[in-house]
């Protein structure tokens, strides 16, 4: 039994391809501008000067990410309706959009900006985990479409004993407080500093 599902990205592999949020916007069908998943490239660097020669000394490396399923999900907490719930069975953090009056106080909670205002509904939405799709033992869309295999899912517990404890790295939003359901094996530049 999964007590906490969390996503697993292997992120020294990752090319960016945008799969993965192409296939999210998909499944939920998302107006332009509304993405449940993002991929963000993080790039920098400087150069060194020998000489006459430069040598640039440069990285660039991409972030997925959407939902981080938090274990303390600051989304929760900021719904003045209770909206916001999250399964005890394996900690999805989803909205109940009948309950929804689309304040947008969890949008300003989120840490990850993973909730977003829908104009036409006049209600917030975001990633659900795929949760029709995983309660029928399938993988969430994101990581059945990545085709260089780096997005996985699984229990919180066994991913950090197999991959490690990182869910923090250059280019994240700031969001330790909220304890996100995440594991990374991350590109060699992007540990922070």
């Amino acid at each position: 039994m999964c007590t906490q599902l969390a996503f697993y990205f292997e992120q020294k592999n990752c090319t960016g391809c945008n799969t993965c949020k192409i296939a999210c916007k998909d499944k939920n069908n998302l107006e332009a501008g509304q993405n449940f998943r993002n991929v963000y490239e993080v790039s920098g660097g400087s150069y060194i000067k020998r000489g006459r020669a430069v040598i640039p000394k440069v990285y660039a490396f991409w972030i997925s990410i959407s939902c981080n399923h938090c274990i303390d999900p600051a989304c929760v907490k900021a719904c003045p309706v209770k909206a916001i719930k999250k399964r005890k069975k394996d900690g999805i953090v989803y909205i109940c959009e009948d309950l929804c009056i689309g304040c947008r106080s969890c949008i300003k909670a989120c840490p990850y900006k993973a909730p977003q205002y829908d104009s036409s509904t006049k209600k917030v939405k975001k990633c659900d985990f795929c949760m029709d799709l995983i309660d029928k033992g399938k993988p969430p869309v994101c990581v059945a479409a990545c085709p260089m295999r780096v997005l996985n899912y699984g229990d919180l517990n066994f991913l950090k004993a197999r991959y490690g404890n990182i869910c923090k790295v250059r280019g994240m939003p700031e969001g330790n407080a909220t304890k996100p359901a995440l594991v990374i094996t991350p590109h060699r530049d992007a540990l922070k500093k």
